[in-house]
């Protein structure tokens, strides 16, 4: 098969794209009637959204549209949608990983393969999409990674730590920091696990303390509900200093490992539990500072218990007035668009500070209003994010049905950016996940304009070559282990001797119903082109792959084009 090179890779970006002129999104005609319900078409009666639209929001709301996704979701609202979703049980990738570990050959040992299976399992085939989407990007926020040794040699543990977020991805913000911040897995990555109380010259580690406000609850400076910085005589507002990280460090003193006693051998980790790779961490009282604590205004009088002091550590930072336009801001970033307005951020802002019923942090009520903002919804006010190499491959997974023969969904590392795709779940490069919010291209239009593109800063020659490498192999033959896990184009290949049908059932999946009349007609030159022999009665064989490679021709084309990278 041909390999393409980096120049090759940009001429067929821009030829997808038709050329290097901008080009908006044409008025969309109503797909016709092709596959059934997914390509009906406009509104019904009984129908609160039209296809596009439907498919545009499960791009934001899921890891990828469907046929079946698209249909309810066009049937029944967003809004319908999202409350069904809050309803349906979560699967603990705990669960699959034991599973998985379990059925391995004598001497084979379970690691960090068994939790990328059951990501990839969920991610594909979960009926819980939103919850798997949104934990997604709480773990781009939370970040715990393997790529740090001491938290790789514990894969289970990173299954649970995953498992956390999802658990509390419904639930209260509270209640999802503490979880957090008492996970061995974070204990591990951020150091707090077996934190020593000060005594002569050792100070407790702080490293926990600092980035759980920079980075989790209230960022560097003082926010306005809209996100935008306060400022006192013309200079940014620091939303902490120096005493703040040293006080609330001895609030982290004294948690370790957790088991059935509280003995210096386990605070060590000598004599451990067989499950203290998920059960939270606990207070060992010998080991925990007895001094006095001051942070962020507070002071925690010396003798209380580990316990007691984080509660207020973690209380006073759920209280500040930072965390809504912080997180909220960050959570429209990794679902909807990198660039939200200020309206938006302040309309989030207040979801988490009030739910309506006086609840502070409710998830719920968060990610509806993420998600059902004007801005989210209206396709009138392009919601430009750039779709990161996991989502990328996880859209063309769920778009066409893909399964593992095997059932194992043994995908692997996919680090690699000119053998894989540049990205693992779980495997960012440093606490600051694989990108930061704030990141703009440098000397582009985008940073002179004051905007920012995250997911740019993994884009680059090697990522851009090895992605369409990646896809061209993965799209005809699959991908994992033996490459058992492969697309069903059985929808797709039935619309082949239809090309324009074919063209549009693709753009619907893949490009949300936002495909531009320029790259409709090069798409569509493109799949008449490739042949398509007359049945004989003798040639089944030559027909079907004349029907598949249509196909193949159609979602290539999609997924190099720039219109298929800039999520709408």
């Amino acid at each position: 098969m041909l390999r393409i090179t980096f120049a090759t890779s940009l001429t067929l970006l821009l030829a997808a794209c038709g050329g290097d002129g901008a080009d908006s999104p044409s008025t969309q005609a109503p797909p016709p009637p092709a596959v059934k319900r997914l390509l009906a078409g406009g509104t019904t009666a009984a129908s609160a959204m039209t296809s596009a639209q439907a498919s545009r929001f499960l791009a934001q709301a899921t890891f990828g549209p469907n046929a079946e996704g698209i249909a309810d979701v066009a049937a029944s609202g967003p809004a319908a949608w999202i409350d069904t979703q809050f309803k349906l049980p979560q699967t603990l990738h705990r669960t699959m990983y034991e599973q998985l570990a379990a059925t391995l050959p004598s001497g084979e040992k379970a690691g960090a393969g068994e939790f990328y299976a059951s990501f990839w399992h969920q991610a594909m085939r979960g009926e819980d999409q939103l919850r798997q989407r949104v934990t997604f990007a709480l773990s781009q926020i939370f970040v715990v990674s393997m790529q740090d040794g001491t938290v790789a040699n514990y894969p289970r543990g990173v299954a649970t730590y995953y498992d956390t977020l999802a658990t509390h991805a419904f639930g209260n913000y509270r209640e999802l920091l503490e979880a957090v911040a008492l996970h061995p897995m974070m204990g591990l990555y951020l150091s707090h696990l077996r934190n020593r109380k000060e005594t002569g010259t050792q100070v407790p580690d702080e490293n926990f303390a600092r980035e759980v406000m920079q980075l989790f609850t209230i960022g560097l400076y003082e926010l306005n509900p809209d996100g935008s910085r306060r400022t006192a005589n013309g200079r940014y507002i620091d939303t902490y200093g120096r005493d703040d990280v040293a006080g609330l460090a001895k609030v982290f003193t004294g948690w370790s490992w957790g088991g059935p006693d509280k003995i210096g051998h386990r605070f060590y980790g000598a004599m451990p539990d067989p499950n203290r790779d998920w059960l939270p961490m606990q207070n060992y009282p010998d080991m925990h500072s007895s001094s006095d604590k001051q942070f962020l205004g507070q002071r925690v009088a010396g003798g209380g218990s580990g316990e007691a002091d984080l509660k207020v550590a973690l209380d006073t930072l759920f209280k500040h007035p930072n965390v809504g336009p912080f997180f909220g801001r960050q959570l429209i970033q990794r679902l909807v668009k990198s660039n939200p307005s200020p309206a938006y951020i302040a309309r989030v802002s207040a979801a988490f500070a009030d739910n309506g019923s006086g609840v502070r942090g409710d998830m719920r009520a968060v990610i509806r209003a993420v998600l059902l903002d004007p801005e989210a919804r209206d396709a009138a006010i392009p919601a430009y994010k750039l779709r990161e190499p996991v989502l990328r491959l996880a859209n063309w997974l769920r778009a066409f049905d893909a399964r593992s023969a095997s059932g194992r969904y043994r995908v692997g590392n996919l680090d690699d950016p000119l053998e894989g795709i540049g990205q693992s779940p779980m495997r960012a490069p440093s606490v600051f996940n694989y990108y930061r919010p704030g990141y703009a291209p440098p000397r582009t239009e985008i940073a002179y304009s004051g905007l920012v593109a995250p997911e740019m800063q993994i884009a680059g020659e090697p990522s851009v070559t090895g992605y369409l490498n990646f896809m061209q192999t993965a799209i005809q033959f699959g991908i994992g282990s033996g490459r058992d896990i492969t697309a069903n184009y059985s929808a797709a290949a039935a619309l082949a001797s239809q090309p324009a049908k074919l063209v549009e059932h693709v753009g619907l999946l893949m490009l949300n119903g936002t495909m531009s009349q320029r790259l409709r007609k090069r798409m569509l030159a493109a799949v008449e082109s490739v042949p398509q022999p007359a049945p004989t009665g003798y040639n089944d064989g030559a027909v079907e792959n004349g029907k598949n490679s249509r196909v193949y021709a159609a979602v290539f084309l999609a997924m190099a084009s720039p219109e298929y990278i800039v999520q709408r």
